[in-house]
């Protein structure tokens, strides 16, 4: 049931911060996922996902005054729960949201490295990378650096965000304002989540910035099956890719990629479909296929392929995603 909403001031601190955290099964590291979470940040609001282990009860037992749970009758997904504490942070006045995983692997320590870009006006979405930190990358199980990588890159092709280095990392911070823009009903309820946040980002041009912010791994199991990523994710990403391509390239700004795209399609297209229908001929026929034959078919393709390859270096080139690093210490 969620609570009656109760509005927070902006303080001389700075901009209204809210912390959401999904929770699934999370029961033994939630308590302490809230108690790293520094006292200056006075909004904490924990969406209960459908948890059949005590999770709820954990919530509450740490009696933090800043912690509003939410609890659903049915899990929903990641993405589900982040609708939901996204909704209730904007009714409260949140003017920046910031998604952290219940599971422990997040540190409220590095809460103010990320959310300091969006004060500051230097980006409207922050977003922890891991892949920074040589020590950290050691500590990574080594199946779950090779697949964030893989993922990242598919990841990458389908946001448009190509100078990010830990795509689906999920330490991530949000201005209100953005979300306000956003149809939530394009946001995937699942694990696909955050990358169709990056999509959403990206239709409308908003600034990304990378924060370096190593993870830590304990004895947390993460839900996410490879299986479940093979079959359903590449869907995703291509629908991602294309609906993104459509409203940046052929709606907003129609310039130099969206003719090669334009272009570069169909002409690939005609040359793979004239080869194919050749090859299968001289199949039937035991006839092998004049050079000419294999020139008209290898052409378009070679044009096509050139096409789109200049349209994918424009578009990493358009790509608004910038770096940050945190300072380090002089000893």
């Amino acid at each position: 049931m969620t609570p009656a909403v109760e509005r927070l001031e902006r303080t001389d601190d700075g901009p209204l911060v809210a912390i959401v955290i999904p929770c699934f099964q999370v029961a033994r590291h939630i308590a302490g996922v809230i108690r790293s979470i520094p006292r200056r940040y006075r909004m904490i609001i924990c969406v209960d996902d459908g948890s059949r282990d005590g999770t709820a009860e954990a919530i509450a037992n740490v009696a933090d005054p800043r912690v509003t749970l939410i609890r659903h009758a049915r899990n929903l997904g990641v993405g589900g729960a982040m609708k939901t504490g996204y909704m209730e942070a904007m009714r409260r006045g949140a003017e920046i949201c910031v998604k952290m995983d219940g599971d422990g692997q997040m540190s409220g320590e590095h809460l103010d490295e990320l959310v300091t870009p969006l004060s500051q006006g230097v980006a409207d979405y922050a977003k922890g990378n891991r892949f920074v930190d040589l020590r950290a990358l050691r500590r990574m199980p080594r199946g779950r650096l090779v697949g964030n990588a893989l993922l990242s890159f598919a990841s990458k092709l389908a946001s448009g965000y190509w100078n990010m280095l830990d795509v689906n990392n999920g330490f991530t911070a949000v201005q209100t304002a953005v979300l306000r823009r956003m149809d939530f009903e394009r946001l995937s309820d699942r694990y696909f989540f955050e990358t169709s946040v990056l999509i959403e980002l990206n239709i409308l041009r908003s600034a990304v910035v990378d924060v370096e912010m190593p993870a830590r791994y304990d004895d947390e199991q993460s839900s996410l099956r490879i299986a479940r990523v093979l079959f359903t994710f590449p869907g995703l990403l291509l629908r991602g890719l294309l609906r993104r391509v459509y409203w940046r390239y052929l709606i907003e700004d129609f310039g130099v990629a969206s003719v090669c795209v334009l272009t570069g399609v169909p002409v690939m297209a005609f040359g793979v479909t004239f080869g194919v229908m050749h090859w299968i001929e001289s199949i039937r026929t035991g006839m092998a296929a004049t050079p000419g034959t294999v020139f008209v078919a290898a052409l378009p393709v070679i044009i096509g392929f050139q096409l789109l390859l200049t349209a994918l270096l424009l578009d990493v080139v358009s790509s608004s995603a910038c770096k940050r690093h945190r300072e380090t210490p002089v000893a």
